[in-house]
C-alpha cells in the first residue's frame, strides 16, 4: 500500500514547480518586480499633501507690503512662485492650461487701503478639479492672512485702528467650487477604464493566436505587419468608443459632471488615446509566449499608469523624478485633457501639448510592436 505522504515525491514536486518558476522568467519577474514597484511607488511617490505647488502673482501694486505678502505664501511651503501674469487674460489662460495651480491677484491702491484700514481684498484662484491637491495650500492661507502684516503695520499711525486681519482674501475654486470629488474621479474614470480594458484586450491578440496554432496561418498570408495590427486594433477603437460613450453618458447623467467643452474635441482625443492602449497592447502580445504572460504584463504597465497619473493621488504631489516618469504615460495626458474639456471648457490649444505627448507615445509605441512582430517572422 502506497504511503498518503512520500518526502521523496513531494521533493521532486517541487523541484518541478521551482525548475518550471526559474525557466519562466516573465511571470518570475513579474513576482518580484511588481511588489517592488509597490513598495517604491507607495512609498516615496504617493502623497496627499502637495508642497510648492505653481502659482502665479499678478499685482497691480507693488510696495513692501505686496512683497511680503508675497514671501509669506512662499514661507508657508505650499506655494512657489513660477510666473508673473501681465493681464487678467494671462490668470485665466494658464488656470485653463493647467499651468500654475493658484492664481494671485493684487488689485491696485491695496497698500494705501491697508494703511488707511479699509481691508483690501486680495484674490486667489485655485485650479480645484483636485481638491486634494489644493485643500491644505487653502488652510495654510488663513494662517497667513491673520499674521502676515502684524509686524510691518505695528506702530503706523491710523485713523481707524483695523481689527485683525488687516485684509481679506477671497478664495475662488475654481471649476469645482462645491469640491465635489465625482468632478475629478468620473472624468479620470474613462481614461483608466479604456486603459484596463483595452491593453489587456489586445495584449491577448496575438498569444491567443500562438496558443490556438494559428499564427502560421496568419503569418503565411500575405498582409504587413502593420496590416495585422491595425486588423486587430481597429475593431478595440470601436468597442473602446463604446465604452467611452456610456461613461460620458453617465458622468452626465448620473454624477452630473459638467460638460462646459466640445464633446466632439474629447471624442477626437479619446480616439488618439485609444490607440496608445492599444499599441502597448499589441505589443505585449508579440512579447509574452502565452496569454497569462499577457495579462501580467497588462497589470505591469496598468499600475503605474494608475498610481502616476494622479487620478488616485495628486500630481503635483509625487516627486520630480515620479512625475517625470507619469509624463511619459498616455493615461497622465489623458486625465488633463478629459477633465480641461469637461471642467474647464478647454479648446484645442490648451490641450494641445497633452496631445503631442499621447502621439509621441504612439509613435514610440508602434516602432516597437512592429520591430517585435517582424521578430516573429523568423
Amino acid at each position: 500500500m502506497r504511503r498518503l505522504l512520500s518526502i521523496t515525491r513531494l521533493v521532486a514536486m517541487l523541484m518541478k514547480e521551482f525548475n518550471h518558476m526559474r525557466r519562466d522568467r516573465t511571470t518570475l519577474g513579474m513576482m518580484i518586480g511588481v511588489p517592488l514597484i509597490q513598495l517604491t511607488l507607495f512609498g516615496f511617490a504617493i502623497n496627499t499633501d502637495p508642497k510648492a505647488l505653481p502659482t502665479a502673482i499678478y499685482s497691480a501694486d507693488t510696495s513692501a507690503y505686496t512683497r511680503d505678502f508675497t514671501a509669506a505664501l512662499v514661507n508657508t511651503g505650499y506655494f512657489e512662485i513660477v510666473t508673473e501674469a501681465r493681464s487678467r487674460e494671462d490668470v485665466d489662460g494658464m488656470l485653463t492650461r493647467g499651468q500654475v495651480q493658484f492664481a494671485v491677484t493684487i488689485p491696485a491702491n491695496f497698500t494705501r487701503d491697508l494703511i488707511r484700514g479699509e481691508r483690501p481684498e486680495i484674490l486667489v484662484e485655485a485650479d480645484a478639479t483636485d481638491p486634494v491637491a489644493t485643500g491644505s495650500a487653502i488652510s495654510a492661507l488663513q494662517q497667513v492672512k491673520q499674521s502676515v502684516f502684524d509686524r510691518d503695520l505695528k506702530g503706523v499711525s491710523l485713523a481707524r485702528a483695523p481689527a485683525p486681519p488687516a485684509f481679506d482674501v477671497i478664495i475662488h475654486r475654481r471649476y469645482n467650487p462645491e469640491n465635489i470629488t465625482q468632478y475629478n474621479i468620473v472624468p479620470g474614470l474613462m481614461g483608466v477604464v479604456l486603459t484596463m480594458t483595452l491593453v489587456m484586450i489586445t495584449g491577448l491578440a496575438v498569444t491567443r493566436e500562438r496558443e490556438r496554432g494559428t499564427m502560421e496561418n496568419l503569418l503565411a498570408m500575405p498582409v504587413r505587419p502593420m496590416e495585422v495590427m491595425l486588423g486587430k486594433i481597429i475593431p478595440y477603437v470601436i468597442v473602446g468608443y463604446v465604452q467611452a460613450t456610456i461613461i460620458l453618458i453617465a458622468a452626465s447623467v448620473l454624477f452630473h459632471v459638467p460638460v462646459e467643452g466640445s464633446v466632439m474635441l474629447l471624442s477626437a482625443a479619446a480616439i488618439l488615446f485609444m490607440v496608445a492602449n492599444l499599441a502597448v497592447g499589441f505589443t505585449f502580445s508579440t512579447i509574452a509566449q502565452n496569454q497569462l504572460q499577457a495579462v501580467q504584463m497588462t497589470f505591469f504597465f496598468f499600475l503605474p499608469s494608475l498610481l502616476l497619473s494622479g487620478f488616485m493621488f495628486p500630481f503635483r504631489g509625487m516627486p520630480q523624478w515620479a512625475q517625470v516618469l507619469g509624463e511619459a504615460l498616455p493615461l497622465t495626458h489623458f486625465l488633463r485633457i478629459a477633465r480641461g474639456i469637461l471642467l474647464k471648457g478647454s479648446t484645442f490649444t490648451d490641450i494641445a501639448a497633452d496631445l503631442l505627448g499621447i502621439t509621441a507615445f504612439v509613435i514610440v509605441a508602434t516602432a516597437i510592436a512592429m520591430t517585435r512582430y517582424r521578430q516573429t517572422l523568423d
